[in-house]
C-alpha cells in the first residue's frame, strides 16, 4: 500500500484558501496543466507534496 498521503479536490481548493476553485482544477486536469494527480475509478486525487 502507498503511504504517501492524497488530498481531494476540495481539499487542495481549500489549502489555497479558495483561491484555485473545484472547477479550475477540472479545467486543469482536462487541459492537462496545473498540479499532478492520480485517479482511482472516479475518485481524483492530489498527492500532498
Amino acid at each position: 500500500m502507498d503511504s504517501k498521503k492524497y488530498l481531494t479536490p476540495e481539499e487542495v481548493s481549500a489549502r489555497y484558501r479558495g483561491g484555485i476553485s473545484v472547477g479550475t482544477l477540472r479545467n486543469w486536469r482536462a487541459m492537462r496543466i496545473g498540479p499532478s494527480f492520480v485517479k482511482i475509478g472516479k475518485a481524483v486525487l492530489y498527492p500532498a507534496d
